[in-house]
């Protein structure tokens, strides 16, 4: 037991154990300790109340932690901006966007500002829901506070134009914080890098990418993954594989993610034996292939017309311990009509929405 004996813990003790048993998301263990604090004579500061208030935000337990939070209040325990900036987050998690701006009036009433940490989360959020012209207001904001934004700050307001597909906007905020001696990392470039790519900007794209090595800066899985997905889009097969084969010649492994845009990219375009090469390596390498690989391979046999092969993959899945979802379903339900076998696709749906799986319109688009 924690208190067997005479030695009994202490603040540093149990703040140590809840930050523990938090960072492994034990969250009702946490709060275990907590009211046993809450029993004895070392009673929780506002560490361990933020520490555990972090944690549910996190797990998105936002209701528990308002309600950790007015137990706190009530115990004259005042929050602090860690406290305000963790429910904020939590919030944002969930996208109430109100309640954040809520949160911010009320801890500002309260005399407890805002720092860095705080405005970014706000910042990434808008970004997300497409408010960027909110966004840059909140940046603003910082800056008149004297709070300088950093780099993920600049990086979620880069994020929100890649996403909106104003590429020229966010590259204005890319070479802002060079233009403010900001140390750009491999996260910001990869940032920009997908914007490029989801706009079909591949000359951009690999530009950056040159530029990153030339900065002495390792693109990592993520950043080769996006570039091999957006050579595939534009039917660049060639630099896709290059870039697959660079990848690893610079030390950074393909992951299941990076197989799957280049096995779809050579599916889509006819390259069966060489998708079909490249799963055996993927298979070679001990990578576990889920249900959005084997759905791709299913398309790629049906693109080259082998109906046999497709059926025998898509009825082999349960001994791999994989269930098909609306798109394998849908690809061989496309595959079932193509090949002119109707009434073995119809089966298909009926089986479909038997096992708890409800078709999607697509689906219903191929039947009909």
């Amino acid at each position: 037991m924690i208190n067997a004996g005479n030695c009994q813990p202490d603040a540093v003790t149990y703040g140590t154990l809840v930050k523990g048993f938090c960072m492994k998301g034990n969250n009702s263990a946490a709060i275990q300790l907590l009211r046993k604090m809450e029993e004895g004579a070392c009673k929780p500061g506002l560490v361990v109340y933020n520490t555990i208030i972090g944690s549910l935000c996190k797990d998105k337990l936002v209701d528990d932690a308002l309600n950790l939070l007015s137990e706190m209040m009530s115990k004259g325990i005042a929050p602090n901006v860690i406290t305000y900036t963790s429910l904020i987050h939590g919030v944002c998690k969930l996208g109430k966007w109100k309640e954040a701006k809520g949160l911010l009036n009320e801890m500002v009433s309260k005399n407890v500002f805002p720092d860095v940490c705080t405005f970014s989360v706000l910042v990434d959020t808008l970004c997300k829901e497409g408010m960027v012209g909110e966004a840059e207001g909140v940046v603003k904001m910082m800056i008149e506070r004297d709070i300088q934004p950093n780099t993920v700050t600049y990086n979620s307001l880069m994020d929100g134009y890649c996403l909106r597909g104003e590429m020229s906007e966010a590259r204005k905020v890319f070479k802002l914080m060079l233009s403010k001696g900001l140390m750009v990392d491999v996260f910001n470039y990869s940032t920009l890098i997908n914007g490029y790519c989801k706009r079909k900007m591949m000359d951009e794209a690999m530009t950056l990418l040159r530029e990153m090595s030339r900065k002495g800066l390792v693109p990592n899985t993520v950043t080769y993954s996006t570039l091999v997905d957006g050579c595939c889009k534009v039917g660049k097969l060639g630099d896709a594989q290059k870039l697959f084969s660079e990848m690893q010649d610079c030390g950074q492994l393909p992951d299941v993610q990076t197989y799957a845009v280049l096995l779809d990219g050579l599916c889509k375009n006819r390259q069966l034996s060489t998708a079909i090469q490249l799963f055996k390596e993927m298979e070679g390498k001990k990578l576990d292939a889920d249900i959005v690989i084997y759905s791709i391979l299913i398309e790629g046999l049906c693109i080259a017309e082998k109906f046999e092969s497709a059926w025998e993959l898509f009825f082999g899945l349960s001994s791999r311990g994989l269930q098909p979802n609306v798109r394998t379903y849908t690809i061989m339900i496309n595959g079932l009509c193509i090949g002119g076998r109707t009434s073995e696709a119809e089966k298909l749906l009926t089986e479909m929405e038997e096992r708890g799986c409800p078709p999607d319109d697509c689906t219903y688009n191929i039947i009909i």
